[in-house]
């Protein structure tokens, strides 16, 4: 087992775990502000509370479904060691924009140490779907059998 194959299979590894321990800390803290908002019957320009609270479960319910489906896609990445498909990849880059633009939010919202968190995890997310493009450029393949190509059709003499 080359050094190349532990770098990725330990990259996609740690971003999974670290992705795992975000959706865990993103629902609770959903579940925190629901339950607050439900219990002092807070109100935003007459809205609703009792939808209000709904709507921040569902919320930390849909960010939580989302990283746990980056998780499981680092984890079947790192332990078969083949790059994410297509779907993956799109999935993959999705959540690592969405920590692009998150922590070009919190930085100035939450401070520095947020901004570093969500940096670190972009840094991860990249890394990992690098290492397996990299892995696909030397001639390691991409996992799968080679795409057919279309409208070519042999001819003879």
């Amino acid at each position: 087992m080359g050094v190349g194959v532990v770098l990725r299979r330990l990259v996609a590894a740690v971003a999974g775990i670290a992705l795992l321990a975000e959706a865990a800390v993103l629902v609770f803290v959903h579940i925190v502000l629901g339950r607050t908002t439900h219990n002092q019957s807070m109100s935003i320009a007459g809205m609703d509370p009792d939808v209000m609270s709904k709507a921040t479960y569902a919320m930390g319910a849909g960010m939580g479904a989302f990283l746990l489906l980056c998780v499981a896609l680092l984890a079947v990445a790192a332990i078969r060691d083949r790059a994410p498909g297509r779907f993956a990849r799109v999935v993959l880059v999705g959540a690592a924009v969405t920590h692009g633009l998150l922590g070009a939010i919190a930085v100035g919202l939450f401070g520095w140490i947020v901004f570093t968190a969500l940096m670190v995890m972009l840094c991860l997310l990249v890394l990992s779907l690098m290492l397996y493009a990299a892995k696909g450029a030397e001639g390691g393949g991409d996992g799968g059998a080679a795409a057919p190509q279309r409208g070519l059709t042999p001819t003879s003499p």
